[in-house]
């Protein structure tokens, strides 16, 4: 791809995962508004160091040397100067050179992975989709709903990375996680996870 405009942020998005942001700053309300009139998509790429809002003292900006593509869906304009957008995650890429624009809008040359092949979880992980699939109908009855649909329990790397977005864990355990290529490794270290946090409990 061409230099892909980015979006620094102390999150990791996964693919088909949902992103909700507050935008207030001038370059990302114009960042926004390309990529609706264009339909382009921009570039998630979570932070190692540095803030994701431009300050008077500006710790050094470090970017994870992979991130995921975010595509608009949605836009609600409250007031003159803010945007509350909700994104769906697409693509994986490798992240490349990177540089700042005049505005301070970080911008990459970027490679783009390949998506994780479908197939369903294996026997062992089976019980993932169904205590994912129940954890949903739980969160929904709170009414909540932290993923888009359609839901897809019959794919490892979908609900390897749903399980990614709502367990407790440090920040680079999720990059890492994202940047795993073979899903049904991903769903590997989930069930480790979700195993050890019910010990603790």
């Amino acid at each position: 791809m061409d230099e892909l405009p980015l979006f620094p942020l102390r999150t990791v998005l996964f693919p088909d995962g949902l992103l909700e942001l507050k935008i207030f700053e001038a370059r990302y309300l114009d960042l926004i508004a390309r990529c609706l009139r264009e339909r382009t998509p921009f570039g998630v790429v979570a932070l190692r160091a540095g803030a994701e809002a431009r300050g008077s003292e500006r710790e050094p900006v470090a970017l994870y040397e992979a991130g995921t593509l975010a595509d608009v869906i949605d836009v609600d304009s409250p007031r003159s100067g803010i945007l509350f957008i909700r994104c769906r995650g697409g693509r994986r890429f490798a992240l490349g050179a990177t540089r700042q624009a005049d505005d301070g809008l970080w911008l990459g040359h970027v490679a783009l992975v390949a998506d994780d092949p479908e197939a369903p979880p294996s026997t062992p992980r089976a019980d993932l989709a169904k205590t994912l699939a129940e954890t949903i109908a739980a969160l929904a009855a709170q009414g909540a709903r932290p993923f888009l649909e359609p839901h897809r329990f019959d794919s490892a790397g979908w609900v390897a990375n749903r399980w990614c977005e709502i367990l407790d864990m440090p920040l680079d355990v999720r990059q890492r996680l994202m940047t795993l290529a073979d899903p049904h490794a991903r769903l590997d270290v989930v069930d480790s996870l979700l195993r050890a946090q019910q010990a603790n409990r």
